[in-house]
């Protein structure tokens, strides 16, 4: 029986594969294993999401998350604990900085356009330059808390992709302070904004994604997880310098998707440099939601979760239990047909949130005032049109750009996991949180499960439900070093879909508590 690398095993699962192909997959020729490359890079060159059919023609971050396992000809080496060290020896931190006078005003957002009445805070946007020499500058947009901004830590954001823009997604759709309505041209509050709890500051990383940009176009072709993590660092160490005040707050790093990538390598980062060098930032925990950080589990999470949640039949699910072996680098042809006949069995829905609906209208609409409490499933559509408006980039003070949720990267390195940075940070006295929202079928809360338990951590505060109003937010376990907390009707973008639990998540998060265990009054 042929069998097939993990590259040509997924990349067969496309939607319209002809039953000759998977005829095909019996026969061991070296012309059907060309046949299968070839159609492999056809898929990828299209940017098809290989592991899940969406109605939308936009990629989307789990989409791009998709495409790069799927990029990997060879299985990658596991993540070292040894590049950031060997970086922070060679290069003094200060060789990152640059001026900074007057930036921070500069920076001052007058107003959006049609951003509604009564903005009771402080909000900034513009770029910084993180590679003079290369001229790659990065672009973010911050929001400051509307109460006791000085006394609040400092959260920073990132969305995942990887190539996906914490702007779109984050602050317009997400946990910002603003959401975008279906005209494209007006904004309306987010009562649950975490910026109700914090200082936010949201990165649109690496340069390429969104407004940030490199003059050196060959960087564009360079990206990846080590040279992100670098960017990121400077990056921040550049922006403390804009906003000093900040420089000895409690600071937290969250993200989404693939920032479980992107968050514990810039964490470790900066404790590495803090460790070698003059700049001290005072990292205090992490948060990671519906985070991509061990392939071989996350896989198995994926199949497990739709036979659990009756997305696929029984006997569907004992052939991948029978033979699907997610750790190997040959897959049977059985298995393949199995996984295959998953995907097809769940039908057409919205696998980022499995109880969501679809966008069917994708238009500008001049219709009411949109409601945080129901989230627009063509909202990508709403901040696209919205972000390229030529007067709310002048307001935002980003060059003419157009700009796009997340842009294709031919990405140069990412381990096959990170649960080695899990544990170094999990062992570094930071507060380490992975949360889950429970409709996620793309990184699902099974895939979450099985990475966290191959750390084998002891228990402290075992499983129960928390509480955001009256109502059970989700359920949480508290291990030695990590926390794992589920959030109960929230897809992959957890703040989209349940604003208020995420919120009251995040609170508990920020504060070094567990989420309620009974019901309290909320925010």
């Amino acid at each position: 029986m042929h069998s097939f690398s993990y590259l040509e095993y997924v990349c067969i699962i496309v939607k319209g594969s002809s039953s000759e192909t998977i005829k095909d997959l019996q026969k061991p020729s070296d012309q059907v294993r060309n046949k299968m490359k070839k159609l492999a890079l056809y898929a990828c060159l299209l940017n098809l999401s290989l592991l899940v059919f969406l109605p939308n023609s936009n990629a989307s971050q789990a989409d791009k998350l998709d495409e790069l396992i799927l990029s990997r000809s060879t299985q990658n080496p596991p993540v070292t604990l040894s590049w950031a060290e060997e970086d922070a020896l060679k290069t003094h931190s200060s060789a990152y900085v640059v001026p900074q006078e007057g930036m921070r005003q500069a920076d001052k957002i007058v107003a959006l356009p049609g951003q509604p009445y009564g903005v009771n805070f402080d909000h900034y946007s513009g770029y910084v330059t993180v590679d003079p020499q290369a001229g790659r500058e990065l672009f973010y947009y911050f929001a400051e808390s509307p109460y006791d901004s000085y006394a609040k830590p400092l959260v920073l954001w990132l969305n995942g992709g990887p190539g996906c823009s914490s702007l779109g997604y984050g602050a317009f759709e997400e946990l910002g302070p603003f959401r975008i309505n279906s005209d494209g041209k007006t904004l309306y509050r987010n009562k649950y904004a975490w910026n109700e709890v914090a200082n936010v500051l949201f990165l649109e990383s690496p340069a390429g994604v969104g407004f940030s940009y490199s003059n050196t176009t060959s960087d564009y072709n360079s990206a990846g997880d080590k040279s992100t993590a670098k960017d990121a660092y400077a990056f921040l160490i550049n922006w403390l310098e804009r906003f000093p005040e900040y420089k000895t707050r409690d600071f937290y790093i969250t993200g989404e998707s693939y920032a479980g990538h992107y968050v514990p390598q810039l964490a470790y980062t900066i404790l590495v440099n803090n460790k070698f060098n003059q700049q001290s930032i005072n990292l205090k925990g992490i948060a990671i939601g519906n985070a991509w950080i061990d392939d071989v589990t996350s896989t198995k999470g994926i199949y497990d979760y739709l036979w659990t949640h009756a997305l696929n039949s029984d006997q569907t699910h004992e052939l991948i239990e029978k033979y699907c072996d997610f750790t190997s680098e040959n897959v049977s042809a059985i298995c393949v047909n199995a996984t295959r006949k998953a995907l097809i069995e769940k039908g057409n829905i919205d696998f980022y949130n499995i109880y969501a609906p679809l966008c069917q209208d994708s238009s500008l609409k001049n219709g009411p005032i949109g409601s945080v409490y129901d989230f627009d499933p063509c909202s990508d559509y709403y901040g696209e049109a919205y972000l390229n408006r030529p007067e709310v980039q002048l307001a935002l003070h980003a060059k003419p750009t157009n700009w796009s949720h997340c842009r294709g990267f031919d990405w140069k390195d990412s381990p096959t996991t990170i649960l080695p940075i899990i544990k170094y940070l999990s062992e570094s006295n930071i507060r380490l949180w992975i949360y889950s929202g429970d409709s996620d079928a793309r990184v699902p809360v099974t895939s979450s499960r099985y990475s966290i338990n191959t750390l084998k951590l002891p228990i402290q505060v075992p499983w129960r439900s928390w509480y955001s109003g009256n109502e059970v937010g989700g359920y949480v376990v508290k291990y030695k070093g990590v926390t794992f907390v589920t959030i109960r009707g929230a897809g992959h973008l957890v703040p989209s879909w349940q604003p208020e639990r995420a919120l009251t998540m995040i609170f508990s998060f920020l504060y070094g508590r567990l989420p309620p265990a009974s019901p309290w009054k909320g925010f």
